[in-house]
């Protein structure tokens, strides 16, 4: 685990986070009217997993519903503008996150992809409403993601 300058662990409960993510090429592999479905840049199936993942992830294509906000990540072009075998990229804009908890698995967390995840920072965008703070509308930042995001303390809790 890596620590803060005090010893604390590198992040906790509180702490304001710019987070990113380059974008990254990849294909529609699935439109389904009110989600598209993209081929994962980052994550490889776990061939140990007790779950098949298909190596997708999907979004809505809908930027007012409310599974808008469990991903950071974004399409370019947005999903509303895509379709089954469309270049896109994916990528998580620059965004000020609010750590509201931390998630710890030991073991790692079978998803079904790779690598497994020990630990998942759930956050919102620091300009939440406070009567949005509620876990299961909020996103989550995997620290061991294949994906490379970028997360900068801003500001400790």
């Amino acid at each position: 685990m890596v620590e803060r300058e005090d010893g604390r662990p590198a992040y906790q409960v509180g702490d304001v986070l710019k987070v990113s993510c380059s974008p990254a090429r990849t294909l529609v592999a699935d439109d389904r009217g009110s989600y598209i479905s993209v081929e994962w840049p980052w994550e490889k199936a776990d061939p140990d997993s007790r779950f098949r993942w298909n190596g997708q992830v999907a979004f809505p294509v809908d930027p007012g519903s409310r599974e808008w906000s469990y991903t950071l990540f974004r399409t370019e072009p947005s999903p509303q503008y895509l379709n089954r075998g469309d270049s896109c990229s994916v990528s998580i804009p620059e965004t000020l996150v609010r750590v509201i908890d931390i998630l710890r698995h030991d073991p790692p967390l079978d998803l079904g992809r790779v690598p497994r995840p020990h630990t998942r920072l759930v956050v919102l965008p620091v300009d939440a409403s406070s009567d949005a703070l509620q876990e299961d509308e909020a996103a989550t930042i995997e620290i061991e993601s294949a994906a490379p995001i970028a997360i900068e303390l801003v500001e400790p809790a």
